[in-house]
């Protein structure tokens, strides 16, 4: 009889040391390594490696709903489930990301104001929000065009 592969419904924090990069090297598309974008680990290079990121607690069901809404327009989005003695170090993390006074690396405000709270979805490597949002922006119908623009929808 066969055993049971265990099986984990998150990203690991880290899966192992990232490969050298050479300095001054991107991938071979001419975009930049994850790694000179965000420093390279965890949930950086996750949210910069996916068009659709959601990021939220362990078994968190607002986080299963952002989740589903997004699968039902066709969106298959990241998901980064943060256990409880990592979330400060993901926070920190998330935060040097959208700056530390909420704008974005390009000046503009990323988070409309907004706290960092989770489930934070990042769409196109930016901070759109948290549920609430992603819901008002889904009922004014404004989340679609958000989303192509953003290369997680094509049609």
């Amino acid at each position: 009889m066969q055993k049971a592969i265990p099986y984990t419904a998150y990203i690991p924090a880290s899966s192992g040391p990232p490969p050298p990069v050479v300095e001054g090297q991107g991938r071979p598309d001419g975009m930049p390594a994850a790694e000179e974008v965000t420093g390279g680990s965890g949930v950086g290079r996750a949210v910069a490696e996916n068009a659709v990121m959601v990021v939220g607690r362990r078994g968190c069901c607002m986080c299963h709903v952002a989740k589903r809404l997004l699968l039902g327009l066709g969106v298959n989005p990241g998901v980064y489930e943060v256990d409880d003695a990592e979330e400060g170090v993901v926070i920190k993390e998330l935060k040097g990301m959208i700056g530390t006074n909420g704008k974005d690396s390009d000046g503009s405000d990323g988070s409309d104001g907004q706290k960092l709270q989770f489930p934070a979805v990042f769409v196109g490597g930016r901070l759109f929000g948290g549920l609430e949002k992603v819901m008002a922006t889904h009922i004014s119908g404004e989340l679609v065009p958000i989303l192509r623009e953003a290369g997680a929808l094509w049609l």
